[in-house]
């Protein structure tokens, strides 16, 4: 062979071995990020409501999306059963949810500043014990959570902190990393809970995007084991397949 030919060889190896680990490294790349089976932004919600049954006398609720601040007054109910308990030193007469007076007239307050959600009753309305009267939605509390299906592989390679690439449904792509990691393992695979703390979740950003119940993309990088450690869990993934 003259030395010509023996150039073009070496080249030609050269360019393959560089292709092939051009490939091994995006293979790995892409074996190191996992996307979310579904995802979506929630609020922290607290209920509003008393384990006593009466009559709903006034609401201070205009608008079931209306903002409130700690202590806002937000229900007042009428309660023979309450004041009855009351009278026997049952009951408390004040606290950070509600105040109650002596003739069983309850005023329910807001526990958190926050967005006011699913109101259920209207003035006049019997209220039954233990029913919630309205959702309060605090404040600053967005978080999304998001939901993978892992091998026991992936699911050891996610590190404290991991980040995690939000997408929002405009395309607008925000920063987050995992703060909460809950996991129940069915069939062998590892279906992951994992809740995403971002500080561009602001209440109301992106045009109003971003606000409890908006559905997200959430893609999850996993622990980096080195470049190739894609294509040897690929092999050994094969191999174990077919009984090797």
């Amino acid at each position: 062979m003259t030395w010509r030919s023996n150039l073009k060889l070496f080249t030609g190896l050269i360019a393959v071995l560089a292709l092939v680990f051009g490939l091994t490294v995006i293979f790995t790349q892409r074996q190191g990020q996992v996307t979310s089976a579904s995802a979506s932004i929630e609020a922290e919600r607290y209920p509003v409501g008393i384990d006593y049954g009466g009559t709903l006398m006034q609401s201070f609720i205009t608008d079931e999306n209306e903002r409130v601040n700690k202590g806002d007054v937000l229900f007042i109910l009428q309660s023979p059963s309450l004041q009855a308990d009351l009278a026997r030193g049952l009951l408390k007469p004040e606290t950070v949810a509600y105040t109650v007076a002596d003739d069983g007239t309850i005023t329910l307050t807001a526990a958190v500043s926050g967005t006011v959600r699913d109101v259920t009753t209207k003035p006049g309305s019997f209220v039954q014990a233990g029913q919630v009267l309205a959702t309060i939605e605090r404040a600053g509390s967005l978080s999304v959570v998001a939901q993978y299906e892992l091998s026991g592989r992936d699911y050891s390679r996610i590190g404290d902190g991991a980040p995690v690439a939000l997408r929002l449904p405009n395309g607008a792509s925000l920063n987050g990393t995992v703060s909460t990691i809950d996991v129940q393992t069915v069939s062998g695979q590892a279906e992951t809970t994992i809740r995403v703390a971002s500080d561009a979740l602001t209440d109301g950003g992106y045009n109003g995007l971003v606000k409890a119940g908006t559905p997200v993309t959430a893609t999850l990088t996993l622990r980096d084991d080195g470049i190739m450690a894609g294509a040897f869990d690929g092999v050994s993934d094969f191999l174990r397949k077919i009984g090797l």
